[in-house]
């Protein structure tokens, strides 16, 4: 009897220590279990276009993350407050986001940090044809993609450059017209609200560039009244995407030079 209560202390101790890891267990598997089945939820942009509507569209970071996070990042920053859909083609899609209004705007870190760096950046593509396999979005309507440069008109070996050169433009697809499209830009999200929106602005008259002569570019595609976006917000839903890998553009011009030994 006497070494029984000897050894009760014992008992106790071992059995509180049976219940602190039975309860460290259960908390353990309960916080796995609520992780492994908690979806994170996708971003979901807003863009307001002065005197047309909204613009709601669903954001893919699993399919193209710098791309998504480059975008948040600008857009929550304001960068596209005020700026314009400066390319409009019927039955394709309409393009926003350029700096400039007219397509010639570059990228610069500024845009991203908001500080004085007028450094230019571009972004890697994140499609198919750039080696980038996760990204199995198709330019089908609605569907919002990074527009870029096309140097191959220049030269068949500036496809890389051309794949590598998307910063901070945009367009949405209005038709499902062009999916060979598909794997040759980065897709990386699609209107969930406001397609009727955005078919409003694929309707407006266009004309071509006030500097077409200059150009050469008789491309009738630039609106007559100027659509003029309001606003782009992001709701992450609590992520924090951070900042994108951004890439040093290519100087289309310096390589122009180069190909005559000659320095810019």
């Amino acid at each position: 009897m006497e070494k029984e209560k000897k050894n009760m202390p014992k008992i106790i101790i071992s059995i509180i220590t049976l219940i602190i890891l039975v309860a460290i267990l259960v908390i353990l598997c309960v916080g796995y279990a609520k992780k492994a089945t908690t979806k994170i939820q996708n971003p979901i942009a807003t863009m307001e276009v002065e005197g047309y509507g909204t613009i709601k569209i669903e954001l893919y970071p699993n399919k193209a993350p710098n791309t998504v996070t480059n975008f948040v990042k600008l857009a929550n920053n304001g960068f596209y407050n005020g700026l314009k859909f400066h390319r409009i083609i019927k039955d394709f899609m309409i393009q926003g986001g350029d700096s400039s209004g007219d397509g010639t705007g570059s990228a610069k870190l500024k845009d991203l940090y908001q500080n004085d760096d007028d450094t230019e950046y571009s972004i890697k593509g994140e499609f198919n044809a750039n080696k980038f396999v996760k990204n199995d979005l198709n330019l089908t309507e609605g569907t919002i993609a990074m527009a870029r440069a096309d140097y191959t008109q220049y030269s068949s070996t500036l496809a890389t450059q051309s794949y590598n050169s998307a910063g901070t433009q945009f367009f949405i697809m209005t038709t499902n017209d062009h999916t060979n499209l598909s794997g040759y830009y980065a897709g990386f999200g699609k209107v969930i609200e406001g397609m009727d929106v955005v078919k409003k602005i694929a309707a407006v008259k266009v004309k071509k560039a006030d500097n077409s002569e200059e150009t050469g570019n008789t491309e009738e595609s630039t609106p007559k009244k100027d659509v003029k976006i309001k606003s782009v917000t992001v709701d992450t839903f609590g992520v924090d995407y951070g900042n994108p890998e951004t890439m040093k553009p290519f100087n289309y011009m310096n390589w122009l030079y180069s190909q005559y030994g000659m320095s810019q």
